[in-house]
């Protein structure tokens, strides 16, 4: 294995799939932003109401429920906390698709910048 060549039949660095544009990377924030984010929260909503009222009809009045209701509420603990993650990394995907443009437009900024600038070898 060589690891100063490209791989055969590749050619080149990158596959043309990996590119987007910036309308590209705003479309995906918004499809996070309008969709996901607020179906997802839905979707917790929902299983936090039928799953609360799950866990009290297995309770019991009396205290002598079943043993199903604190095992489905420690579960639906846990799918919260996953839940919760999910919609943080929702905005974090969210708030990285939005700043990527400028992120890069400024590297170029200060990269061209610097290429500008002259140095002590320009003077002889």
């Amino acid at each position: 294995m060589r690891l100063n060549q490209l791989a055969p039949g590749s050619g080149g660095a990158g596959a043309a799939t990996l590119a987007s544009t910036p309308g590209q990377k705003k479309a995906a924030a918004d499809a996070i932003e309008k969709h996901l984010e607020p179906d997802t929260k839905k979707a917790g909503d929902t299983a936090e109401a039928s799953t609360s009222a799950a866990v009290r009809e297995l309770s019991g009045k009396d205290g002598e429920g079943w043993a199903t209701a604190p095992a489905l509420k420690k579960a639906h603990e846990a799918w919260e906390k996953q839940v919760k993650a999910l919609m943080g990394r929702l905005g974090s995907e969210k708030s990285a698709l939005r700043s990527t443009s400028n992120l890069l437009r400024n590297t170029d900024i200060g990269i061209g910048v610097q290429a500008r600038q002259s140095s002590a070898l320009d003077k002889l």
